[in-house]
């Protein structure tokens, strides 16, 4: 307790550093005007204003956002006034008399072709873009995740925590969208949790944390969507980088980003191959409170996984420019692993007096091969009009997971599961501006997806002395599940008063048909789904938002597939193939304050949720064979009391609770104390109230966390930097389980070698050892004490190469990923 109060004290601490400057303001006017492409009309954002005083002294000075706009405060005088930007010629305003406030008008830059061919630039350090809907974390020099994954990069956002089996939570909640680039994609496959582990983290450039989305997003996720935009270079001429990485536990990697672009054309290309050695450990203690004469009172599992995976990925695009205002961007995409994985189960039964009665030992050898393909086609065409686009996308995707399992224990039992899924996407979006503040916007989306599931289980018959086919686990299931979508949303914006409407319609028509058993489980339904986003800017340093939304969950296809996990004999987890979406109505208020030195930013958020969707346990008897044994008085087979042989096996299955409350408070500080040592702290506490019953049990239940994580970077002399990065995570509870906190620790170091054209970085991942799962389960008959650790500690050596790259803030180009300038209203 003394250790929670101390972190969450410390959070608060960092909060207020720097936040009391109480001197007097001095009278101020504004400096305002708009910076454009000479040539494209595009606006410039991130061109930076200089005001210098006569004698060449810095002022202040500042840098224009989406719409290529600055608003910058300064006294009267006369100066000497700068407009610069990456590869443009720098435009200078001498001695200019600053009286009043002043409107520069729109200045245009025109582009300096020999810097151009020379460079393209790269973010240095990580940054952030609030828009009424969403933030924008831009990937910079974060050395925490170099020679990592998508998951690592995830994991050091705001607002996002990934847990020890990799499951990705928005504030606290696993009911959160991924998308790339604004679309779902084969990179996140057909489980997220593996294929974000063999994304390279060099291929992302930012992570949209969408809390509050708009009417454009698809309805998908209670939480809200992540949405990863991968790199794609933008300077003229042929750049990129390469990376190879190695580290402890065996892990190998090697990944490209290219780019080749002419005045017609962009090409660019990733890739990466990655082998990884992943090894971890399950603990579970079970008390059983009312055993039968032939039960244990006590029962210690342990499971230790090796895991060995290779994976490659390569994706390659070209985006061509019809005209200066068209382009179309094809883009594939191949994604191919080989894991083996060896688990190996342990069981010990002891009696009321801890004397140990049985051992079992129960090793599974599972492989298992994962390709998938992505072809995808992207139209854009702005009109004359500054905004005014329009977006067409296709796409399709093909993927085929093939995984082949051998279990030895008293009975040896082989597995085989061959999914194949097929997924068309049609999307487009319309925007129209209307008036210098207006905008007006209409789209539809189509997602067609298909799955065929083949589950097969074969034990030894000893008799035959053959493996036959297990009837009752051994099942192929048909799932198809199409979304039809449409919506519009209207903005404006009236002095500093911003707002965004917008309703979307969806129809879900899905299917599932069991093949052995002839069942079908069909579901139809429409829904609207509203969102109102509303902005307030008190000034440049101070804003605040309020935003909500009805959003929905689909139960993913593992959720609805009825097969049986089958590592342990006596825990097995199943999916429930009636349960329906969850719904929620969120809403969200936040706040941001700059100061000199300290950024704050800050919501309060609050979602009620029908249909809540959590794990549910139930037991049941079971023979050797795994057949559910049903009490019968006139047959002692079926008697615990007299048949040792069965076994008592507690099932795990989700279900839809009735309803849920979540509500809670958040903030993140950026502080820069001096200029060689810059802080982040994000700090969340949320409470959670569910209330259901199920199967004549009580699922009620609060729950109330927190999490906090601290990241601090230094400058050390000779050009090292140092990068500290600790998490907690605080105790939680559900109906049935209890979670202790958990703390980890990250640690870095870095040096930029070859005329800043390498880096060298070692990292250290979880350098205590301490990122485990510690929970305690509980059912009418059970108490489980249970610990789980995916990923032991890791240490990583990774080594940088650009060509034709340096280091500096990079300009916005457009963007067809679902992100990107979208003015003041970033829906």
């Amino acid at each position: 307790m003394k250790k929670n109060i101390f972190l969450f004290i410390f959070s608060l601490f960092i909060l207020n550093l720097g936040a009391t400057n109480t001197t007097n303001p001095i009278e101020k006017i504004a400096l305002t005007g708009k910076v454009v492409d000479k040539d494209t009309k595009q606006p410039l954002e991130y061109a930076t204003i200089v005001i210098k005083s006569l004698d060449g002294k810095i002022i202040t000075g500042g840098i224009t956002d989406a719409k290529g706009e600055f608003n910058i405060q300064v006294v009267k005088g006369v100066y000497d006034i700068s407009v610069e930007f990456i590869s443009f010629k720098t435009k200078t305003f001498k001695s200019k008399e600053i009286s009043g406030n002043t409107d520069l008008d729109t200045i245009t830059l025109e582009v300096d072709a020999q810097t151009l061919n020379e460079v393209v630039v790269i973010a240095e350090k990580s940054t952030v873009e609030i828009r009424l809907d969403k933030k924008i974390y831009n990937v910079g020099k974060d050395m925490t995740v170099k020679g990592g994954t998508a998951s690592d990069v995830l994991d050091n956002v705001p607002s996002v925590s990934v847990d020890v089996e990799g499951n990705v939570s928005l504030r606290g909640s696993e009911n959160v969208r991924i998308l790339i680039n604004g679309k779902p994609s084969g990179l996140v496959g057909m489980s997220s949790t593996d294929a974000l582990r063999q994304l390279p983290a060099d291929a992302i450039e930012k992570v949209e944390v969408i809390t509050s989305p708009s009417a454009r997003y698809d309805a998908e996720g209670t939480a809200g969507i992540l949405n990863i935009i991968l790199r794609k270079g933008k300077a003229i001429g042929f750049n990129g980088s390469v990376s190879a990485s190695a580290g402890i536990p065996d892990n190998y990697g090697l990944s490209a980003n290219l780019n080749y672009r002419t005045n017609k054309a962009n090409y660019f290309a990733s890739g990466g191959y990655n082998y990884r050695n992943a090894p971890g450990s399950s603990k579970s203690a079970v008390t059983y409170l009312f055993p039968s004469v032939n039960q244990p009172k006590y029962r210690n599992e342990t499971t230790d996984y090796d895991r060995k995976n290779d994976s490659y990925n390569a994706r390659f695009g070209t985006e061509y420019f019809l005209t200066d205002k068209t382009s179309l961007t094809g883009t594939i995409l191949y994604r191919e692993s080989d894991g083996e994985d060896l688990s190996t189960n342990t069981s010990k039964e002891y009696d009321a007096n801890k004397i140990l009665t049985r051992t079992n030992k129960r090793v599974e050898i599972e492989n298992e091969k994962d390709i998938t393909k992505e072809y995808a086609l992207n139209f854009m065409h702005d009109f004359n009009k500054d905004g005014h686009k329009l977006t067409l996308d296709f796409q399709y995707e093909n993927s085929i997971e093939n995984s082949n399992a051998f279990i030895s224990d008293s009975n040896p039992e082989r597995n085989s599961t061959d999914n194949e899924t097929k997924n068309i996407l049609i999307k487009g979006d319309y925007v129209l501006p209307i008036g210098e503040n207006s905008q007006f916007e209409f789209g539809f989306n189509t997602d067609l997806n298909k799955l065929n599931a083949d589950y097969l289980v074969e034990e030894f018959n000893d008799s035959t002395n053959q493996f036959e086919n297990n009837t009752n686990f051994s099942n192929t299931l048909d799932f198809e599940q199409n979304v039809y979508a449409v919506y519009s949303q209207y903005g404006n914006k009236v002095n500093k008063f911003s707002y965004l409407l917008g309703l979307r319609m969806e129809n879900t028509d899905r299917k599932i048909s069991l093949l052995q058993t002839n069942e079908n489980f069909d579901k139809n339904f429409t829904e609207f789904f509203p969102t109102v986003n509303l902005g307030l800017e008190f000034s440049d340093s101070e804003s605040v938002t309020l935003g909500y939304n009805r959003r929905l969950s689909r139960p993913r296809h593992w959720f609805l597939n009825p097969f049986e996990s089958r590592t342990s004999q006596t825990y097995v987890r199943t999916g429930n193939v009636n349960l329906d979406p969850t719904y929620t109505n969120a809403f969200d208020l936040g706040y941001l304050k700059r100061w000199e030195k300290l950024t704050l930013n800050s919501s309060v958020y609050y979602q009620h949720a029908i249909n809540n969707i959590e794990m549910a346990q139930k037991e049941e008897w079971r023979d050797p064979k795994g057949n559910t044994i049903i009490y019968d008085p006139l047959n002692p087979d079926t008697d615990p009391e007299q048949n040792p042989d069965l076994t008592l096996v507690i099932i795990t299955t989700p279900i839809n609770l009735s309803s849920q409350d979540r509500y809670g408070f958040e903030f993140t500080t950026n502080y820069s104390p001096l200029k060689w040592w810059k802080i982040t702290n994000s700090f969340n506490f949320f409470k959670s109230v569910t209330s259901g019953d199920y199967n004549g049990i009580n699922y009620d239940s609060e729950n109330v966390s927190w999490f906090t994580r601290l990241n601090s970077r230094i400058s050390l002399p000779g050009g090292i930097d140092w990068q500290t990065s600790g998490m907690y995570m605080g105790p939680s509870e559900s109906a049935r389980s209890k979670r202790k906190a958990m703390v980890s620790l990250n640690l870095a170091f870095s040096k930029d070698i070859l005329k800043e054209k390498g880096t060298l970085a070692l990292n250290v991942s979880d350098l205590l050892n301490t990122r485990k799962r510690e929970s305690t389960d509980y059912s009418p008959t059970t108490i489980a004490e249970n610990e789980f650790q995916w990923r032991k500690r890791q240490v990583m050596l990774n080594f940088t190469y650009r060509f034709n790259q340096k280091k500096k803030p990079q300009r916005q180009e457009r963007d067809e990923n679902g992100g990107g300038d979208d003015g003041m209203f970033g829906g």
